[in-house]
């Protein structure tokens, strides 16, 4: 797991930048391939692809954050969070000033991927640029270069 010292660094950090909504984002990697999910149309950038990532909620901690999310949106248990991989900063749909800390998760098996809030999934090739916002091609990109496939 990632120490904690570095987290609580990371979350007083968002802090003292005016961030009020702090996100957790997991890059799961299976086979030279990374889980990505299809956000509902309906919703904030419907129709997107997205890592596996959710809000942090109350005095929760960035790590224990990405557990809980990636299990509620995937049913993947995390067996481990073994790099920490940047942020990105956006607004959310209610206005808030959030910052998306992005994390590479173990998980026990890869499958199956039980969906709760998206439309669909899709395991996208590590050698292929995948169909995501350009912020988070750059926390692929990361991962390319820290686990070469």
């Amino acid at each position: 797991m990632i120490d904690a010292s570095v987290l609580d660094e990371l979350t007083a950090q968002a802090e003292n930048d005016g961030v009020r909504q702090l996100v957790v984002g997991a890059v799961v990697q299976m086979d030279g391939k990374v889980l990505l999910l299809k956000r509902p149309a309906d919703d904030f950038m419907g129709g997107i692809y997205e890592l596996p990532s959710g809000k942090v909620e109350g005095e929760e901690t960035l790590d224990a954050a990405l557990v809980r999310e990636v299990g509620e949106e995937t049913g993947l248990t995390v067996t481990g969070i073994v790099a920490y991989l940047g942020s990105f900063d956006y607004t959310s749909g209610g206005g808030k000033k959030s910052r998306q800390f992005n994390f590479a998760a173990h998980v026990k098996k890869s499958e199956p991927v039980r969906l709760t809030e998206h439309d669909s999934h899709l395991w996208a090739s590590l050698d292929e640029q995948p169909p995501v916002t350009d912020a988070v091609k750059e926390i692929v990109q990361t991962y390319r270069g820290l686990h070469q496939v």
